[in-house]
Order: structure tokens, then sequence, then C-alpha cells
């Protein structure tokens, strides 16, 4: 090995705090900047909250704040506001472990969208410190160019456009640069406790994202290796290393991991599609600043680190064989991108159901680390430069065949490449350092806030919005709890509703829930029940009919003018009377008898024309339009097959004839009207009170109820039958989609406990990590 090729790898001495400050001033001035320039919240009165930000994981964090404060229903373990009782523990281990999250806390909780805005913009920032730090860990070199450089990978595309509205994903940003700096470790043979305790955090914080940066890392010490070992053993001992510290630390968070991987297996399936890779014009043009589009990779890293990684390949002070291998790797990771087999290994093997570009963060780190490989052997010259402009202006070129580029996005480029140019060069001459680093930075932050706020404009023109925390909000939460009852009966946010999750953003214990992790059972038994939903069956909305309230143990309602409707309803727990095994038909109706265990509902008397005095329920779960009754108001229903369906919809009393139902536009396929007598629900609800447990304590995960003495059959907990529960020490049967114990007329009480599936098997293998890690401690310190 030549001497100059022996001095690049030396360990560089211990970087200073300097560059990964400046990476994260920039990123949160920047991010700031956008956000303001496109009147966005908080800086402006339009919607930040776009599509699963507002539907999900604002909810999710409000929810994380009361457990914060003790006011949740439920515990870690198990969520008793949502879907009338679900698992919490993989939607915690989805949303909400990253360290950061725990912050929201700080906030009053009516702040909540701007304490999650807070967490994002901090996750980005943490992320571009995470990069500069790990730049100078790796090489020599400017730490205000670090600082440069650690911030254009925080404000790349992907994290600005599309992480910003996903917050979890933004934990893989930091994850990338974080088990980078566990494989120079493993290089060098350091920090053996330290790492797989860095790996454990990156994991339990968002394990999608986390399982792309640990292939990023992956590739980028593959190359690390090549270009700083000789021989196969030396190689081959640094991977060993490297890959059990990467297996410790999963095995370390395997108690979150585990459950989190078997409830996706028992959640309604969601969209599967084929990946179909966008044009090579369309990809060039993403490179762009101020470009949006949905469905393409957003790998736009600023014009200044686009130009050193385009002049890499023609850098004469960097030897050839890092030239090649780095160049080679930001080509092969680009490619892999559009290629069907290795878009699936980077996502898991399932094409995702939104956006099919997640991984690419992994291909705007790569291409920061390229950059800096180059500039810590000192500025490119002007014909490195000018072929490495020449690349990509001949980029630039190719994407005119795209419809992605923007007039602004071309000048920026155009601009942004010049000034960059001139920076690099004026880097050579060390009086003009300080103008041309501030340059740079002018550079990056402009290119970086057009993006920003450009992706706004087109996230709110092709998404749906949701409105920050306001007086709508605070008057359902204030009627919800002032309506407040658990465990005696629950109180349901009910329809028309401000998100997928108002019971966790709103209060009280509602049907509706919508997580990556709804299970298949809760969908099934609530669409049989009447049910309707968006997202293809993930977003499960709560059904507004006094006969499954009474099933659910639901007690007040909240109605669309903000009062509340109350009703007298049978507790959690009741008895069902021997009997054949039960399942459910086509018709919701029947299916709400066939649970309640009694006939309350009748026959129109005419076609469209229910007795007078009856209730009047329409069921059309493809009709996207209004109906009426006759003289009665118009209800919307939403049943735009297959991503939505329509729930079952409360028309009115009838007043006989002059009550016809009325379809405001061509009638569906299938449909039927049902009308519900009043008194026989009232007399179906006695029974079911009457031979109902006769005392409830309900803890964060689990419920004990007194039975009626000799009572047989069965009884029911009303909440759907998840994998889980176990009941009186058994693994918990069920009753036509809930929770069940049979009873044989000696038993006199119920105990039902609920366990995330995976949580015993994910702590017997983080219990021997942690004896593995200890072995590694006492050994260490016997050798000191």
């Amino acid at each position: 090995m030549s001497t100059p090729h022996r001095s690049q790898h030396r360990s560089p001495r211990r970087p200073s705090l300097s560059g990964s400050a400046l990476a994260a001033l920039l990123t949160a001035v920047a991010v700031g900047a956008g956000d303001a320039a496109a009147r966005v919240f908080p800086y402006g009165s339009r919607h930040r909250s776009i599509n699963d930000l507002g539907n999900q994981f604002v909810p999710f964090h409000a929810h994380l704040w009361d457990l914060l404060h003790g006011r949740a229903q439920g515990g870690l373990l198990f969520n008793w506001q949502s879907g009338y009782g679900t698992s919490f523990l993989p939607d915690l281990g989805t949303y909400l472990t990253s360290p950061l999250s725990v912050l929201v806390g700080l906030f009053p909780r009516a702040d909540i969208d701007l304490a999650v805005y807070v967490v994002t913009v901090l996750k980005m920032t943490v992320a571009a410190a995470a990069m500069a730090w790990l730049l100078r860990t790796q090489r020599r070199g400017p730490w205000w160019a670090a600082g440069l450089l650690g911030a254009s990978y925080a404000l790349c595309g992907w994290s600005v456009i599309e992480a910003s509205y996903n917050p979890m994903w933004l934990d893989g940003l930091i994850a990338l640069p974080l088990l980078c700096l566990t494989g120079e470790w493993a290089l060098r043979g350091r920090r053996p406790v330290l790492a797989p305790l860095v790996v454990a955090v990156c994991w339990t914080a968002n394990f999608y994202t986390a399982y792309m940066a640990t292939l990023g890392a992956a590739l980028v010490l593959v190359v690390r290796v090549v270009l700083t070992r000789e021989g196969l053993r030396a190689r081959t001992a640094v991977i060993a290393r490297a890959a059990g510290t990467t297996l410790l630390g999963i095995l370390l968070a395997a108690p979150v991991l585990v459950p989190l991987f078997l409830s996706s297996g028992q959640a309604y399936p969601g969209w599967v599609k084929e990946f179909r890779p966008v044009s090579w014009a369309d990809l060039f043009a993403r490179l762009l600043p101020a470009t949006y589009s949905f469905s393409s990779p957003a790998v736009f890293v600023g014009t200044g680190t686009l130009l050193l990684v385009a002049a890499l390949p023609f850098h004469r002070a960097v030897p050839v064989r890092a030239r090649l291998w780095w160049a080679g790797l930001t080509v092969a990771v680009a490619l892999s991108l559009q290629w069907a087999p290795t878009h699936l290994a980077w996502h898991l093997f399932a094409t995702p159901n939104g956006s099919p570009y997640r991984q690419t963060f992994v291909l705007a780190g790569i291409a920061v680390i390229a950059a800096w490989t180059g500039l810590a052997a000192g500025p490119p010259r002007p014909p490195a430069l000018a072929a490495g402009a020449g690349l990509l202006a001949a980029a630039v070129l190719w994407s005119r065949g795209s419809t992605l580029g923007t007039g602004w996005g071309y000048a920026l480029f155009a601009g942004g490449l010049a000034l960059a140019g001139a920076a690099w060069w004026a880097l050579r001459h060390r009086r003009l350092a300080l103008p041309a680093a501030g340059l740079l930075a002018a550079v990056l932050l402009a290119q970086a806030a057009a993006t920003t706020a450009y992706g706004h404009k087109g996230k709110l023109g092709g998404l749906d919005d949701y409105p920050s925390w306001g007086a709508a909000h605070t008057a359902r939460a204030e009627a919800l709890a002032g309506a407040e009852g658990w465990p005696a009966y629950r109180t349901d946010p009910s329809r028309p509703a401000l998100s997928g999750n108002d019971p966790m953003l709103l209060g009280g214990e509602g049907g509706s829930y919508y997580s990556s992790h709804t299970p298949e059972v809760f969908t099934r038994t609530m669409v049989a029940l009447g049910a309707g939903w968006t997202s293809r069956g993930r977003n499960v909305q709560s059904i507004d009919n006094p006969v499954t309230d009474a099933l659910f143990a639901v007690g007040a309602r909240l109605q669309p003018d903000g009062t509340v409707r109350r009703a007298e309803v049978p507790p959690l727990v009741t008895t069902r009377p021997p009997g054949a095994p039960l399942s459910y038909g086509d018709s919701p109706f029947a299916n709400q008898e066939l649970l309640l265990g009694a006939r309350v509902y009748e026959d129109p008397l005419a076609p469209g024309v229910c007795r007078a005095g009856t209730e009047a329920y329409l069921w059309a779960p493809e009709y996207n339009a209004t109906a009426r009754l006759a003289d009665g108001p118009a209800f919307r229903l939403n049943g735009n097959a297959p991503r939505n369906r329509a729930a079952l919809q409360p028309m009115g009393v009838s007043r006989g004839a002059s009550s016809a139902l009325v379809f405001d536009a061509a009638p569906p396929a299938r449909w039927t009207l049902s009308c519900l007598d009043r008194a026989r629900l009232d007399g179906a609800v006695a029974v079911l009170r009457a031979t109902a447990a006769t005392s409830l304590h309900v803890g964060s995960s689990r419920i004990r109820a007194e039975l009626p003495a000799g009572a047989t059959g069965t009884a029911v907990l009303s909440v759907p039958a998840i994998a889980g529960w176990t009941c009186n020490g058994h693994p918990a049967a069920a009753h036509l989609g809930l929770v069940a114990l049979p009873l044989d007329g000696r038993t006199t009480a119920l105990s039902c406990s609920f366990r995330p599936p995976g949580l015993v098997p994910g702590a017997a293998a983080a219990g021997l990590a942690l004896v593995v890690l200890t072995v590694l401690v006492l050994r260490r310190r016997q050798r000191i």
C-alpha cells in the first residue's frame, strides 16, 4: 500500500461539536424558512397536518401525552380508547418509541400539533448533527464543510417533503449516520458495548427505516473495509464484529420488534400493488430543488453536494480505488431504486402502500459520504469541477422530458451550480475560504427552503389535510370529558370525525381506529355490524347506531352538534345463553341481532318506507352520494370502493309514507333499509343487563368481573377478540368476533388479561443479549 493511501485512513482525532452544531443550525433555519414561506402551521393559516400526519401521527402523540401524564385509558401494552380495545405495544413501536417523542409531554396538550412539529424539526437537526459527526470521524476535514454536508443530508428532498409528515421515518434519517458510526467502531475495534446499544435505540425508534439504514450502513462499511484493510482475515474480522454488534442490538430491541412483526401479520391486509419505476427523466428532475411528486424519489441534496459527488471520479487528489468504490456505490444505490428486486429488498420485500421510494434517504447519505471523501482530500481542481458540472448539466437536460421540473427549480439549480462551483474553486485560496463557505451555506439554505415550501404546495394540493387543534377540538374534548363514565360505560366521539383516531386525539373510548396494525378480526367484525372504512380497511369508523352502542357498552355518544346522546347500556361483560356456534352473514342488521340475541329490526312496509315511529337505517356500502328520507335532511355516504366503504347510516325517525327513501344519485347495486323498533331494543338491553356482570374492575391491560351465580352459556367481553387475550388462565375464546369465556354454571368470576403476542420470546431474546453484553463488559474490565 502506498504512503498516500495509508495516510488517508489514519484515525482522525475526536471530532469537535462545531460541525454538528453548524449542521443542526442550518437545518433548523432552512426548514423554518421554508415553512414560513409556505405559510403553513405554525407560521401561517395553512394546515400542516396532511394525510397520515393529521389522521394518525398527531393523535398517536396525543395519546402518548396522555400516557406520560397519567390520563390515558390503558398502558404500554393495551389501548382501551381505540377500536373498542386494541393492542398498543405494536403502535408504540411503530410510531412513538423514538427517544425524542417523549418531548411532546413538555407542551400543553392543546399544543400537540406544535409539539409534533418541534419534535419533527428536532429530529432533522439531530440527523444533520449525527452526519457531520460521522464525516469527521471517518476522515479529517474542515469542520464547517462537515456541517454543510451534514445539513445537506438532513435537508434532502426525502426529508423535507416526505418524512416531514411521517415523523417516525426521520428516526431512520438519524439512524443511518449512527449505524455507520457503529461500523467505524467495528473497523477500529472500539466501543463493543456502546455500539449494540446504539443499534438497539435505532431499531427501537423505528424498525422500518432502521432496516433500510442498516442495509445502507452495511454497504458503506464494505467500501470502508475494502479501502482500509488488506487481507481476507482482517476484513472478515471487521465484518464479523459489525455483524455481531448489529445482531446484539436487534436482539436488545426484540421486546418491541417481535410483537410488532407478529401484529403486522395479524393486521387487515393493505393495498398490494406492483412496483413500477419512474422514468429516468423524472428521477433526474427530482435532483432539482423545488419539485414535488408523491410517487418519485425526492433525491435533492443541494447543488453544492451534488457537484462534489459528480466531480469525485475526476478528483485526482483522491486515490483511484477510493474514487471508483465511492462513485460506484453511489451509482449502484441509485440504480437499486429503479430495479424491482432491489426495490423489494429495500422495503422488507413488500411494495409500500404509499410512496414507493422510502429508501431514498440512504442514497442521500451515501452521496454525502462520497462528497466528503473527495473534499477531505482537498477542494476539487477546476477540471474536476467542470467535468462534474457537465455530468449534472447532462442529467438536467435529460430531465427536460419530465413534467416535474419547475421554472424556479431550474433557476435555483443553475444559479446554485454556478455559485457552488465558484465557491469550491475559491476554497483553494485560503483568504477566500470564509466568503466561500458563507456562499455555499446561502445556496443550501435557499434551495432547501424553496424545496420545503414547494413541497407544502404539492402536498396541500394533492393530499387530505386536517386542521390543527382549535376551538372545534376543544369543544368536542370538553363534551367528551363531561360525559365520561369509564369503565361503567364507554364514551364514543362518533362521526363525523376530525381524524381517523379521534378517541386518542379528543378522548373517550370509541370504535374508530386507524393504524398499520388495525387487526383483521376487528375490521371484519365491525364491517359485519355495519361499519365504514377508509384506507382500504385500515381506517375503521365508529358506527352511529343504538344497537351497536348496546353491544359495545357505549353509554354516551357525541353528536355532530356537540351535544351528547346518552343511553342505558349493558356493562362491558355480559352473558349469552347456551347454543350452537354462530357466524355472521351478509346483512349488518341480522348480524347485530345475532350478537344482541334478539330481533329489534323490522322490514319496511313498502320498498323504501319504514313504519311510522321506527328509526330508518340505510346500509349501502358502495354508495357515494347523498341519500335522505323524503321529508328529512340529506346524509352523505362515502362509498368509493375499494378505498372507502360507506358506514351504516341513521336516516331519522320515519313518519310513514311521507318518509320514503330517496337516493340523490343513481341507486347502488346493493342496499338495505331497515327499521329499528326502540321498544324491542329497550327490552333486549334490559335482558342483557339483568344477566350481565354484577361488578367490574378494569386495569391497564386486564379486566375482572363478578358473574351472576350459576351463569351458563358464554360470558362476552365487548372487546374485539384479537390475539393475546387470556381469560381465567386459558387463551380466550371468541363469540362473533368478541372476547368470550365458556361458562359451566360454576364460574363466578371472569379474569381476562392481555399480553401482546411475542412479548415473552422478545424479552427472552433481549435477556440473552444482555447476558452477552455483560460478559463483554466484564472481559473488558479484566483487560483494563
